[in-house]
Formats: structure tokens, sequence, C-alpha cells
């Protein structure tokens, strides 16, 4: 049963200075990545995409050149669009996303709206899914809101009811089946590793 691996990215370099999408992974995050590299050395990738957010960028790149890919990058498979604050410093930060996933329907600070992001990320893993022409496993590096966003989605639950990635650096996974779109295995750590 081949599977899309939806993986969030690690721990990124926090640089005010920078536009957010420019951020690129620290040296804990590359290592999370390169050990996730490892745990599919088992199976049988063929083929990885990304967002085209450097930290995502940054993973598929860890991921691909490992195992002898290249990888594909999507504007669709970006973070919610969040160009209207900019950078927002922690705890501030976490009481916008509550009000992001809490009214989904709304904008929240001229965010884009939770429920057209996740509209727009489904699209983009059923389009994945349907046009990569490979057999094996695809991996999909991308970002923790995005992932709850389609968790949500095959969960078939409200925006803000689905289970959630615990690692408070981000790079944990989700397993979904590539014939079905539904989801076989909930979010783990990548130093969980894959459920038995």
């Amino acid at each position: 049963m081949a599977s899309l691996i939806f993986i969030t990215h690690p721990e990124v370099v926090i640089d005010p200075s920078q536009p957010i999408p420019e951020w690129p992974l620290n040296a804990i995050g590359r290592a999370r990545m390169e050990r996730f590299v490892d745990l599919l050395a088992d199976r049988n990738v063929t083929a990885v995409h990304a967002s085209t957010e450097r930290k995502a960028t940054d993973g598929a790149a860890i991921v691909a050149e490992r195992l002898g890919l290249s990888y594909k990058a999507h504007d669709d498979l970006g973070e919610n669009d969040r160009s209207s604050t900019g950078f927002i410093a922690p705890p501030e930060f976490w009481t916008v996303v509550r009000e992001f996933f809490g009214r989904p329907h709304e904008s929240i600070r001229g965010w884009e709206r939770a429920i057209d992001a996740q509209t727009r990320i489904v699209t983009a893993v059923g389009r994945i899914l349907r046009e990569d022409q490979t057999s094996g496993d695809i991996v999909v590096v991308s970002h923790g809101a995005v992932g709850c966003l389609l968790t949500a989605h095959l969960q078939q639950v409200e925006i803000g009811q689905e289970s959630r990635p615990q690692h408070p650096g981000g790079g944990c996974f989700i397993v979904i089946d590539r014939s079905t779109f539904t989801l076989t295995q909930d979010w783990r750590a990548i130093e969980d590793g894959f459920a038995v």
C-alpha cells in the first residue's frame, strides 16, 4: 500500500528582519530532517513535493538528495497567508493562531481565512495524488497549520477540532493512503518513527 507522508518542517532560523517565507531550517531542524530520511530508507519513496517556502524546500532537499530524487515545489502547499501582519512574536502569535482556528470563516487580522486555506491545501494534495505518476510513497514537506487543516478534512471534523502535531519545534508527520486519500497514521514526531 503506497502512502503520502505529510511532514511539517522542523525548527527554523527565526529572523524578524527577513520575510517569513525566506526563513531557512536551523541546525536542529536540519539534523531532525536527516533523521527522518533514515526512517524512510526502508520505504519505497518515489516522489518528493514541498511548499515553495524556504523552510519546506530545505527539508524537501534533504529528503530528495539522500534518496537520489528531485523535488517539486508548489505555491498552494504554502502556509496560510499572514502577509497582512508579518512576524508576530509569541505569545501574541499563539493567541492569533487560536483565533485563526477558532473562527475559520473569518479573516483574523487580515490573514487568509482558515476555511480558504483548507480548501487550497486539500485541493493541492488531491492534485498531487492524481497527477504523480510514480507508484511508491510520496513525501510532502509543508507547514504546521497546513497540516492541521488537512487533518481536519481527513478526520471529517470542524477546523480546530482535529488532532495536532505535539512537538513544539514541528517536524511531525501523518501518513495518508495514496489510493483512498484517507488517514492511516495520526501525528507522530520524527523521533517516534512510523507506527507498526
